[in-house]
């Protein structure tokens, strides 16, 4: 039954998406968090402090997500299943990532590299103003890889698992890293449970996306996948994220592009270790066989997966 209700939150939000009219429980959760933030990170023990403060989130949203479906459960199962289709389609990202990057994408092949510029800064934390096509095509690249774990695989992971509590506890732990797990002043203390526990959330579905991408989708470079495996396992340990690595290296080896290099962040250069091994220099239509990969490996990852839990309840049934 939960592989099923998976699927239909799969195809309701490849259909929808995010309607902006309505109200995202993320939205909420921030807003938590904040509350929380401003009244617990400061003086001493921050690192305890904020270990507590992500705890009552996750709690928080899980118990909230629970008990709706719970009573919804005690007027009808329908009901549930329903309201169980919602909760789990608005946790994935998947209409929204392809939206955001044909929006880059369109502006480029209208030649309006400002505009490409200006909706590349909506998607990617780095300064955008003075990039050129193939850094701007690198970004969305790199932004589309990555998120199609965290924003979409993920989430259907834990859906498979646990049903909409389940992604939602994981939507909890992902907001708290993208709100506080920063590695800076106000936040290396406060918000290094959060990272790690992000960390630990995203370890196994990063890797099956990563591999799924390298086995399931066209190959367009020149190597064969004995050599594509032994580079991806090599390449992704070098990404400063112990789990995005996985995903951009298996995208840059399939594309036959080179990703990471040079980014800039509030003025500031840093270098991000190259990912894959360039045959061709990266273009625009590199958007679109990304977002080919994210379709491709969503579909993939939702039948496999949930094919091995049904099968091994069925067994232990």
């Amino acid at each position: 039954m939960n592989i099923i209700i998976v699927c239909v939150a799969i195809i309701l939000d490849r259909i929808i998406g995010d309607p902006k009219t309505w109200p995202h429980p993320v939205i909420w959760i921030g807003k938590l968090i904040s509350f929380l933030e401003r009244r617990c990170n400061g003086g001493a023990a921050r690192y305890l402090k904020g270990a507590v403060t992500a705890l009552i989130v996750i709690i928080v949203t899980g118990l909230i997500v629970w008990l709706i479906i719970y009573l919804a459960g005690l007027v009808s199962l329908w009901l549930a299943a329903v309201l169980e289709v919602i909760f789990i389609a608005i946790a994935i990202a998947q209409k929204s990532l392809k939206d955001a990057a044909l929006v880059v994408y369109h502006a480029l092949q209208r030649g309006d590299i400002a505009e490409a510029r200006v909706k590349l800064s909506w998607i990617v934390g780095r300064d955008t103003e003075h990039l050129e096509e193939p850094d701007i095509v690198r970004g969305v690249v790199e932004t589309v890889s990555e998120n199609t774990s965290d924003g979409i695989t993920a989430p259907i992971f834990y859906a498979l698992f646990f049903g909409a509590t389940g992604v939602w506890v994981y939507k909890a732990i992902n907001t708290l890293d993208s709100m506080v797990g920063y590695r800076n002043e106000r936040y290396c203390q406060f918000g290094c449970f959060a990272a790690k526990l992000d960390d630990v959330a995203n370890f196994i579905p990063s890797r099956i996306t990563g591999l799924f991408i390298l086995l399931c989708t066209k190959n367009e470079g020149p190597f064969s996948m004995q050599t594509r495996l032994r580079y991806w396992l090599r390449d992704a340990k070098k990404h400063p994220s112990p789990n995005s690595g996985y995903l951009e290296a298996a995208t840059a080896l399939q594309l036959g592009i080179r990703l990471g290099g040079e980014n800039m962040y509030q003025g500031k250069t840093t270098f991000r270790a190259y990912m894959g091994e360039p045959t061709v220099e990266l273009n625009k239509q590199h958007i679109l066989h990304t977002i080919q990969h994210l379709y491709t490996v969503t579909i993939i990852f939702t039948l496999l997966i949930g094919g091995v839990i049904y099968a091994i309840s069925s067994t232990w049934s």
